[in-house]
Order: C-alpha cells, then structure tokens, then sequence
C-alpha cells in the first residue's frame, strides 16, 4: 500500500522569515507542503541560536534551528542583489504560498512586496508577520519577544503583584505568532480554493497575543474591572474582588487547580471533596457544602480562604503524578505542573507515539523530536525531514528545477547572489 501523502502535499511555500514566523513554515511543512528556507549566503543568523548539539556552537548544529526549521528545504539567496531578486520572482512564480516577517516596505523597496508578486503569481497567498502588523503607528518598530509580551499586555498580568513584570522565559510569543499565522495562511488558502484569488495575510504579533491571557481582557467589559497580575492567585471572579490560588505547592513540585463555579464546579469541587474525604481529610463544613448553589461571582475572600486552607494541606501530601491520574479517574479540572522531563515521560505522549527519531547523517546520530502537531484519520502530519544545511538544496533547486547551468550556479554564489 503506497503511503499516504500529507494534506499541502501538491503546493510549494517559501519561508523568509526569521524567529518570529519559523514555527508558520513547520507546521505547514507538518502537513506535507514543500517547504523552501530562504537564507541569506552563509546562513540564518538565528542558526547562532543554542543549545547546541553536544554543546559544540556551530551554525549546523544549532538544536533551535533543528526544532523549527525540520520539514523544509533550503537554499540561499541574496535578495539585494538584482540577480537575487530575479531568481527570487521565478522561485514566486512556481509557488503557492510566500511567509515572511520583514518590517512593513522593505520588500516593497525591492519591488517585491505584495502588488509586484501578485502581478507574477495572482493566485499567490503572501503571509506578512510583523509585530505590529503592517499599517499603525507602530507598524514600522522592530520587537524582541520581550517588548511583543509587554506591548500585548501579558506581561502586566504575569508575576507577583508586588514586583517586576514578568515573561516566560522561551520566547513564547513567536510561537503564538507563528501558530496563527499558520491558520491565516490556510484560511487564504481556502479561499484561493473557492475564488482562485490569492492575497495577502497581514499578521500582528501584538494582535495575536490578545488571546494569550485568555479571558482577562474581557473583564472590564463585563466586570469594568482591571485585572491585575496576582502571582500564584487570580482575580476578577468574583465581584467582591477575592483573590483564587491558582498554583499549590504539592508533595514534588506544584499543581494547577482552581475553586470553580457552576456546573464544571460543582462536578470538580464535589469530587475533590470526596478524595480528600476518603484520605480523612475533608473538614465538616466542606463535606456539607452545597455546591449546586455555590456562587463564584459572589464569594468572598473569607470564603475562599477557609476552603483553600484544608486543600492546601491535603494537597500538599499529593504527587503530581497521583494527582493527574485522581484528576482522569474523578473527571475534575486540575493538572500537574510538569517539568521537561516529565513531559518527556508522558505516557499518554507515548501512547500516541509523538515522539520521532530523525536522522542526521551529517552528525552520524539521530535526534528525537516532538512530532506531528496533530493525529488525522484522513492524512499524516509528521516530520518528514531535518533541518537543511546552509544551501544545502541550492543545486536541487537552481539546476534541478529553475534549469540552470552549474558553471552558472557556481558564478552566482562567487557574485553573493546565492
């Protein structure tokens, strides 16, 4: 039986991004596309980025260019160059897709920006990722994943109120980024099906981040309250203004778990009633407590405190691993706060075989990697190649496929065209 092909199989990207749009490539490439790396000659600055492969610094070795750049090909080109730039429009003329994170103009000052590739390719869906998107006051400014968190207003919210903002410490907001940007893509994409027209896909990083703090930026609207950072607690549940822990200490490391309200309450707070009842450490009035009626909007913080007392003694005598299979068995709300390793671990992980070993002939070994970013009945989503080496598909590209002579091909990477 012949393997299935991924879902973008048929269709061709070129990926000019940096750090802020590599995951987008990915999980494109996850779902099959060809997927061509564009680098400047001598390579992506972000290969400079560690950990390294057995620690050894090394552009070819760089383990946060074999994360977000696997399932793609690359070549290099030098888009300053006039010959870089025309073999740029042929490689658009053969393509489906163009993701990149330039600031806003730049590739219009190359005449390469969005009206000049559509006039060679108007079925060609352009994905532009920017922190700031590409019109507004501040569409022009540069951003680290630092000045993307403070700017979106996640930072205002992360941390212990009485100290510094925080953010995470990977630079998350290039993954959020990126993981919309992908969708946007697809959604063009589908459009492209339905119309034949193609366009451009402006993506803000500011903008996408919004959904990152979830609900808090709704409160005002309902609540007109300011949610403010609260470190291990939250607030704004309540209009009495208590404060809810969110993350307890526990017997190796800590647990998410939060007093809820409603019916997902009820059904939560009754069952780790009874856990603790049967480990005989459930207080009366908890036993006793209604929780059908139980009103989070309206509880107070004197509430809140007495409940929370006897949970954070219990759960502090709880692993996280016994508390997640309580959690699966007793159908509550709650995880562990897993670690690497733990993840690593992970036996559901394991059940679904995410994990995948690639090989790399050029470092002798294999490597595993997270796979896949999802199961599908009706195609793979894989990875289905490593990282490229710096031009490492240049001739397989220039000669094989634009038609172009070696003697050539050896000139313009001489010129820096390639």
């Amino acid at each position: 039986m012949k393997p299935r092909a991924g879902f973008l199989s048929p269709y061709r990207i070129l990926d000019l991004t940096d750090e802020l749009g590599f995951l987008c490539g990915k999980v494109l490439g996850d779902l099959g596309a060809d997927v061509i790396k564009i680098e400047k000659p001598g390579g992506d600055p972000a290969r400079k980025i560690g950990p390294f492969f057995r620690n050894q610094s090394d552009p070819e070795k760089s383990l946060y260019w074999f994360g977000f750049n696997n399932n793609k090909r690359g070549i290099t080109l030098n888009l300053e160059s006039a010959r870089g730039r025309e073999l740029f429009a042929r490689l658009v003329a053969r393509a489906d897709f163009l993701i990149e994170s330039f600031i806003p103009g730049y590739l219009d000052r190359l005449d390469l920006g969005y009206a000049a590739l559509s006039r060679i390719n108007p079925r060609l869906v352009h994905t532009s990722i920017t922190p700031f998107g590409q019109s507004g006051p501040y569409s022009r400014f540069r951003a680290s994943d630092i000045e993307i968190m403070a700017m979106s207003g996640c930072m205002s919210l992360t941390g212990d109120p009485e100290r510094a903002p925080l953010r995470i410490t990977f630079p998350q907001s290039y993954q959020w980024t990126a993981s919309y940007a992908s969708v946007g893509t697809l959604v063009a994409h589908l459009h492209r099906q339905r119309t034949g027209e193609g366009q451009q896909v402006d993506v803000s990083a500011q903008a996408c981040m919004l959904w990152a703090f979830s609900h808090a930026h709704t409160f005002w609207d309902l609540n007109r309250h300011l949610e403010k950072r609260a470190g291990s607690f939250m607030t704004g549940r309540s209009i009495t203004g208590a404060k809810m822990r969110v993350f307890w200490p526990c017997k190796d490391g800590y647990l998410n778990f939060i007093i809820y309200g409603g019916e997902a309450g009820r059904k939560t707070n009754q069952a780790l009633v009874e856990w603790m009842d049967s480990k005989g450490m459930a207080p009366e009035f908890l036993k006793k407590k209604e929780w059908k009626s139980f009103n989070i909007a309206a509880v107070t913080q004197e509430e809140i405190d007495r409940m929370e007392e006897p949970i954070s003694r219990f759960f502090q005598d709880v692993a996280k691993k016994e508390f997640f299979e309580e959690v699966i068995k007793r159908e509550m709300l709650g995880y562990p706060v897993a670690s690497v390793e733990e993840i690593f671990q992970d036996p559901q992980l394991e059940f679904r075989k995410f994990w995948q070993s690639i090989d790399h002939p050029e470092l002798g070994t294999s490597i595993l990697y997270p796979g896949g970013f999802a199961k599908f009945s009706e195609g793979p989503c894989k990875i289905w190649r490593r990282a490229p080496l710096i031009g490492e598909h240049n001739e397989e590209v220039y000669c094989g496929e634009l038609g172009m002579k070696g003697e050539e091909v050896e000139k313009l990477k001489q010129e820096g065209a390639i």
